[in-house]
């Protein structure tokens, strides 16, 4: 009976001299070469640098989104605290800066609030803001929160440098803000 030595020892005298010392292995290493791994990374990095610019627009057009959602969570906000503490709320937009703001009504003026929500709050770069007031408050730049739960009505518009539009409306008193996106200009 003959061994899987044996038959190695014999593969071994037939080769020459200098290939005796050799070991024979049977067993097959597969993998990858290192070349093959660097052009499929080659390949990867094209597809990807294909589909960049296109995944920039989404991210973008997603903060304006973000920005318009965090606007009515300001206004749920400012309504909520002006019913629980009997004083008026405004939310303030600066058009020109892209900034907006809240503050409340202490001794007969407004005052910018201590916490968090009081911070100036800015939009993504390149979007343009656009106040709406109530046609009563066409020119103003703010919108008021009453003690009595009512809000000014009105429309504050974010349009992205996409085109995209967002509308934060509130069209009475009555009802709450919310965002309608338009469309792509």
């Amino acid at each position: 009976m003959t061994t899987g030595l044996d038959t190695n020892d014999a593969r071994k005298e037939s080769l020459p001299d200098n290939l005796k010392s050799t070991k024979i292995h049977s067993d097959i290493v597969t993998g990858f070469t290192l070349l093959e791994l660097v052009l499929v990374m080659v390949i990867i990095c094209t597809v990807l640098a294909m589909a960049a610019p296109s995944l920039r627009g989404f991210f973008a057009s997603r903060e304006t989104s973000d920005a318009a959602s965090q606007i009515v969570s300001l206004t749920e906000w400012a309504r909520s605290q002006a019913v629980a503490q009997g004083r008026r709320y405004r939310l303030n937009l600066d058009v020109e800066h892209g900034t907006y703001w809240l503050t409340v009504r202490e001794q007969g003026t407004f005052e910018n609030l201590t916490s968090e929500f009081g911070r100036i709050f800015s939009l993504p770069e390149q979007t343009l803001l656009e106040l709406e007031a109530g046609s009563v408050y066409a020119y103003s730049n703010h919108i008021e929160f009453y003690s009595d739960g009512r809000a000014q009505p009105g429309i504050i518009r974010l349009r992205n440098r996409f085109g995209e539009i967002f509308e934060i409306v509130c069209f009475s008193p009555t009802e709450r803000f919310y965002v309608a996106e338009l469309e792509r200009m």
